[in-house]
């Protein structure tokens, strides 16, 4: 049995897993009925399908819009297309292309069964199966003979608007050490029901997630690690509307990190709870398959509720992703569960508590990736105070073993931070995790003092919490607004249109594949 630095409870914890688990297998069986346009559209990449038509659309697009059309997206593309290609002879791209240009209808071939569309069909998605499992190898061949930086990961980001200048960007946070480098999405394309082709120059408060800005970007910090000694990872987002088909992608390219989280994007984009439930189901299974480590955002839950009152929703949130992840076959490892650094700084023994919930968070989850965010609520003006907050998060992060640590910037209410804003921020974690590296060791917490007593508690709120949730499910809860204090109805929000029941002839063997770990 796990000892506990804390006192904690591991019968407890146990037992909020088991309920955890409840609630997640109650959501995968519903995500388990269902399909979505992303899912198919995400399916119809691996089959080959890539590219826009003369208006700019994405193929992908125009293929299962052409399906929704038909009243025939519940079988699904594999089924559609399928029996496109054994009775044309034609490859899916092809196939894709002629039904752009009105050439070809879907709907109007015979039928085949499951073993001829799949013999059909293995040709065009092989290539690309083997591809993502190359990738996976790549990576862990860098990692095994250059190396890479030792946790908690430095985090910190590019958002310029402009793929070419992020690289510069990137590149020079790399040498000053950064370990991860993750390119923040433009405003908004969480909401796009499509994803941008080629290579982008203009972006609001970040940079488009394309396909080739992640192959720019990935040979960028292939180039920059050779030259420093250290693989560098690359993020970026496969949340929103898109979420399983912006993973393929990264998947095909090779990124090591993805923000992933449905809850997220429920609360926070107004994402239809379906339609974005059955859209992590795949996108997980991919990063899984893929060895990408899945962020999620529960830190955010703390920025529009009270990061002192609510601290137990972000445990809560953290266990139903957990087991929601476990479902979809990602190990734990991979799993970079969200939690913050967000208490009013003016709280008396704040540092006391925030220490209290990340050592609780790290012992709940010995094996994860914890993702840690910095202070951002309560950063103001005063770029000497906030950087003083930000050593703080630091200690934390170094103290409780973090495995990813997501600068703060001393300007971070202020402006898009400056190249050298991010070195001073970079200089402030290195110094700090050098000089108190073995310090988590070293410390112990006085039985019945503030930072036990806290863990305890709020481990016994999340628990209540996720006791109500298992009475009411998830889909209730959100409806409720028992996370982030943001209510959310099970029929609104954007996306659901594009949700579709599984007909009798639906298959996607693609989820089998990838949790059996195929050509891995």
């Amino acid at each position: 049995m796990q000892k506990s630095k804390l006192g904690i409870d591991f019968k407890r914890v146990e037992y909020a897993k088991s309920l955890a688990r409840k609630i997640a297998v109650d959501v995968q069986n519903f995500a388990d009925n269902y399909t979505t346009v992303a899912v198919e559209r995400t399916i119809s990449r691996i089959l080959g399908i890539d590219g826009i038509d003369e208006n700019g659309v994405p193929l992908p697009n125009i293929i299962v819009d052409s399906l929704v059309a038909s009243n025939t997206i519940s079988q699904g593309i594999i089924f559609a297309l399928g029996n496109a290609v054994i009775e044309t002879g034609l490859s899916p791209q092809t196939i894709a292309e002629k039904v752009s240009k009105g050439e070809m209808e879907l709907d109007k071939f015979k039928a085949h069964d499951t073993k001829e569309l799949l013999d059909a069909l293995k040709p065009f998605y092989e290539p690309n199966i083997i591809r993502i499992a190359n990738r996976r190898k790549r990576r862990e061949h860098y990692i095994n003979t250059i190396g890479e930086g030792t946790k908690p990961y430095i985090y910190v980001i590019v958002a310029t608007g402009n793929i070419y200048e992020d690289v510069v960007q990137a590149q020079a946070a790399a040498r000053q050490g950064a370990d991860v480098i993750a390119v923040i999405r433009t405003t908004g394309q969480s909401l796009l029901d499509y994803v941008p082709y080629g290579a982008t120059t203009e972006g609001f408060g970040g940079t488009f997630a394309t396909q080739e800005n992640f192959r720019i970007m990935r040979k960028a910090l292939d180039e920059v690690g050779e030259e420093i000694g250290r693989y560098i990872r690359l993020c970026n987002y496969c949340s929103g509307l898109c979420m399983p088909e912006i993973a393929i992608m990264g998947a095909l390219e090779g990124l090591d990190v993805m923000l992933n989280d449905a809850l997220y994007g429920i609360l926070f984009r107004d994402i239809n709870m379906q339609r974005t439930l059955v859209d992590q189901y795949f996108s997980r299974v991919i990063n899984g398959y893929a060895g990408v480590i899945i962020n999620t955002g529960e830190d955010n839950y703390l920025t529009t509720a009270d990061a002192f009152e609510e601290g137990h929703t972000v445990l809560s949130s953290d266990l139903i992703n957990e087991q929601l992840a476990l479902l979809a076959g990602l190990p734990e490892d991979q799993m970079g569960l969200g939690h913050a650094f967000e208490m009013d700084p003016m709280i008396k023994n704040g540092f006391l508590y925030e220490l209290a919930q990340a050592q609780m968070t790290r012992e709940i989850f010995p094996d994860a990736t914890l993702k840690y965010m910095p202070p951002t609520k309560f950063m103001t003006g005063n770029i000497f105070r906030g950087h003083i907050q930000d050593a703080l998060f630091n200690i934390i992060g170094i103290w409780t073993h973090q495995g990813i640590q997501l600068l703060g910037m001393p300007t971070e209410a202020i402006h898009t931070p400056f190249m050298s804003d991010r070195y001073l921020s970079i200089e402030n974690a290195r110094y700090i995790f050098n000089n108190m590296y073995d310090i988590g060791e070293e410390m112990e917490f006085r039985e019945g003092g503030i930072i036990r007593t806290r863990a305890a508690f709020v481990l016994e709120k999340a628990i209540a919490l996720l006791e109500k949730i298992t009475e009411e499910g998830l889909f209730t809860a959100l409806e409720k607004g028992m996370f982030a204090d943001v209510k959310r109805p099970k029929n609104g929000g954007k996306g659901l249109a594009g949700v579709s029941e599984k007909g009798s002839h639906y298959i996607n063997p693609f989820i089998d594949m990838m949790k059996n770990r195929l050509y891995l």
